[in-house]
């Protein structure tokens, strides 16, 4: 049995479906579907059950002994999120159990992490996961720190000698595909603005108030969730590699080469404007994310990362422009 916590959103729904395909087996969705269409994320897949979160640890105490893995990815993930409360409580306390409770049965643990640990990047995107390293990042809203604070947990629990038979944290940069509709307005920038493209309106991105980069040319480390789960599932094959790890490119592009590759995935010609960016976000504004890969090379992963525009290419013409968005 693999179980997947956050397993019907957009990263953990196209894992379950890469799970089904590679490994089989029961894989159990641990998730809140709510009142909109989250639910379709998960319709097309062959689950052996779907647990409210508030369940999960009688659920795993019922079947101690069958969890061969278990991939946590709920969270509370709103960078806009203020009650720093509900944060800890998800976000911290949460894992901190889910941690000792696989260190005792022996279970496997892969648990997602964020690149928005680095804050404002002044102290770089080195997956350095010592102690030290750790200890240089500053993040800068509740969500990133929540998730800092528990990396820096793991590794201490870790160095004690209290972990998981495996266990490995993933920084996720900017990640984009299939399933992730239910965001709002934390979606990808190419889910937000292919429609509108596709409706004859012009692409729209923020001005730049950083003299170093161009309107349109803020750099962000932009990463096809496909990839996301190859790694996911090399992982899985792979129970020697522990620590946490960046999961991007290495790669950095610009908001406007996105926004040329939703154009030319839909056959028009560019046309891009450029908005003022709100007040209330310019003084905490990244420029630049870019993901040192080399932690996870050297771990032994193999395969290449979906350049930019094959991956909007994939997901605009197999998704987003189809009858069925879903995975």
């Amino acid at each position: 049995m693999i179980i997947v916590t956050g397993g019907a959103g957009f990263i953990g729904s196209n894992l379950v479906a890469g799970l089904e395909e590679a490994v089989g087996g029961d894989i159990v969705v641990v998730d809140r579907l709510g009142t909109d269409d989250k639910w379709r994320n998960v319709a097309k897949r062959d689950l052996a059950a779907i647990v409210p979160p508030e369940d999960i640890f009688a659920f795993l105490d019922d079947h101690r002994g069958d969890v061969e893995a278990i991939f946590h990815l709920g969270a509370i993930s709103a960078t806009t999120e203020r009650d720093a409360d509900l944060i800890v409580r998800e976000n911290i306390a949460l894992p901190t159990k889910l941690w000792h409770w696989c260190a005792e049965t022996r279970t496997r643990l892969i648990y997602a992490s964020s690149a928005a640990t680095y804050g404002d990047g002044d102290a770089g995107f080195d997956d350095d996961d010592s102690a030290a390293g750790l200890s240089r990042l500053r993040p800068m809203n509740a969500y990133g720190w929540s998730k800092h604070a528990f990396d820096r947990q793991a590794v201490k629990l870790a160095a004690a000698g209290v972990h998981p038979p495996q266990w490995v944290g993933l920084k996720f940069f900017n990640v984009y595909g299939p399933n992730e509709y239910h965001k709002g307005t934390m979606k990808s920038v190419v889910a937000q603005i292919t429609p509108k493209i596709a409706a004859g309106e012009p692409a729209k991105l923020f001005t730049s108030h950083h003299p170093d980069y161009p309107d349109g040319g803020q750099l962000r480390d932009f990463v096809y969730v496909d990839d996301c789960v190859r790694v996911m599932l090399w992982l899985l094959e792979s129970p020697k590699v522990n620590g946490i790890f960046n999961l991007g490119t290495g790669s950095a592009r610009s908001f406007a080469d996105l926004a040329r590759a939703v154009f030319s995935a839909l056959g028009q010609e560019e046309r891009i404007e450029f908005i003022d960016m709100p007040e209330a976000i310019r003084d905490r504004y990244q420029y630049f994310t870019q993901a040192r890969m080399d932690r996870l090379r050297e771990a032994g992963y193999p395969d290449q990362f979906t350049t930019l525009e094959e991956g909007v290419r994939r997901y605009v013409k197999g998704f987003l422009t189809s009858d069925d968005p879903y995975r």
